[in-house]
């Protein structure tokens, strides 16, 4: 008996082991992908939801004639309260008060000027500020930033309970086209507070299910 109960824990050992190196092959394929830290600014420390596309476009620019670009830091995140309404499908889309000119446009602007444009969502039905969600919207707000030409992410995890397969927003971002960086915000509970830069979207939460079944 002892025996059997000792093979299967070995057999669930080299499953975990095999999907990881799987992970991490896949990872390797994205080699231009976050090679360094990604440094930049964001909005929300200063401004917090008095966000617009004016004063994005401001930012983007003093990044550059500021010197900083040249020295690394190439980001523009824009934290919470950009979002509007979704449409009759379901798809997300800027306020049009504060973002009259669409995100495509803000992304575009940035992007000419050599930067990355970074970009907030959350988990739950409602972001930490009350704006609309990604819960049962993953894949669509994953192929609405890769439109729009999304570099970053920042994913929240406010109004949501559990991990499950909604942090692999990742996962669709790739799968829809667009490389993109993603920062994980207080999503693992049970491995502390703060944030990560996550890159092991269903390896992590496959391993953990498979070591509490062997348990």
């Amino acid at each position: 008996m002892q025996t059997r109960v000792n093979m299967k824990l070995y057999c669930l050992l080299v499953i975990a082991l095999l999907m990881l190196l799987s992970g991490l092959l896949y990872a390797q394929k994205f080699e231009g992908l976050a090679l360094t830290p990604p440094m930049g600014w964001n909005s929300w420390n200063t401004f917090g939801c008095d966000v617009n596309e004016g004063l994005i476009r401001e930012m983007a620019d003093a990044m550059v004639s500021s010197g900083m670009m040249d020295v690394g830091y190439r980001y523009i995140i824009i934290d919470d309260c950009w979002h509007g309404m979704r449409d009759s499908l379901g798809f997300i889309h800027p306020d049009s008060q504060r973002f009259p000119s669409g995100m495509k446009a803000l992304a575009d602007y940035i992007h000419i000027r050599g930067l990355k444009l970074g970009i907030y969502s959350c988990a739950g039905e409602k972001t930490c500020a009350g704006r609309p969600g990604s819960r049962d919207h993953e894949y669509q707000d994953a192929r609405t930033y890769a439109q729009w030409g999304v570099d970053y992410l920042k994913y929240d995890w406010c109004n949501n309970t559990g991990l499950n397969t909604r942090l692999c927003v990742m996962r669709y971002l790739l799968q829809a086209g667009r490389l993109c960086s993603v920062y994980v915000n207080g999503a693992i509970q049970r491995h502390g507070n703060g944030g990560r830069m996550s890159d092991t979207c269903g390896v992590l939460p496959e391993i953990l299910r498979i070591v509490s079944i062997a348990k």
